[in-house]
């Protein structure tokens, strides 16, 4: 069984204490956070530690964080040559202290509090800068997923990128489609049903094969009423920037 340690108390560490406390292969024996009243409905009170001079000893330590606390946070671990991995799709392996053996722990997925996910189909792109920690990260992620391989610092960053087109871009375009129901005494919930056909077509086909819609077909007529019905410039300006993507990667076919 291996030891854990979790340094935070945001989504993605409380994601973590779920999936870990579900498993048989995995020891959680302290989670560290400042916010101890955030994480007390997943964790016995006397796993939770404030103070970094009682961190205990674990066989990997985890820091679950934001990107611009994740070197801080490891410059302040009172301990080397032990095994720390931060979980962030953009930062390097190298932006965790030089005083202990470094990896990643990368979870793809978008996690929000109090919305379950399952953990078994989430992938986890690892690195490790030793071979046995790499061992040792692989069992660790194996235990909650299965979906595990190894990734580079620079394939996860395109991976990031890609993630935020994909996730963050089209959940900000989901927001702007409900205020332009709202607006118009509308119902989002009538494009859900569309919204999930779109989702569940690129199971099964390639984003360029799924795509539909005026700018596929370059239809002018429709395009210019829809900018013409529009009144919000910054969402003229999403439609016109979207609509020329669209039809330019149509030339390249």
């Amino acid at each position: 069984m291996i030891s854990i340690v979790l340094i935070g108390s945001g989504n993605v560490a409380q994601h973590l204490i779920t999936a870990f406390l579900q498993s048989d292969e995995i020891e959680l024996v302290q989670v560290f956070s400042r916010q101890k009243e955030s994480i007390l409905q997943l964790i016995s009170s006397d796993k939770i530690v404030s103070n970094y001079d009682e961190i205990k000893v674990a066989d990997i330590y985890i820091i679950a964080v934001s990107d611009n606390a994740i070197a801080t946070v490891s410059s302040k671990l009172p301990f080397e040559n032990r095994l720390v991995v931060h979980t962030s799709g953009s930062m390097p392996m190298e932006i965790l202290d030089a005083k202990n053996r470094r990896g990643v722990l990368y979870p793809l997925q978008t996690f929000t509090k109090n919305k379950t996910v399952d953990f078994k189909e989430i992938p986890i792109c690892l690195e490790a800068e030793k071979e046995d920690d790499f061992k040792i990260i692989q069992t660790v992620s194996e235990s909650v997923s299965t979906v595990v391989q190894f990734i580079s610092s620079e394939q996860r960053k395109a991976l990031h990128v890609a993630a935020v087109f994909v996730c963050n871009f089209v959940n900000h375009l989901f927001k702007i489609g409900n205020d332009i129901c709202k607006e118009n005494q509308l119902s989002f919930d009538l494009l859900k049903p569309l919204i999930q056909e779109t989702a569940q077509k690129i199971i099964q086909l390639t984003p360029e094969n799924a795509q539909t819609g005026p700018a596929k077909r370059n239809d002018t007529a429709t395009i210019n009423s829809h900018l013409n019905f529009l009144t919000d410039e910054n969402q003229k300006d999403i439609y016109k920037l979207i609509t020329k993507s669209i039809i330019d990667d149509g030339k390249k076919l």
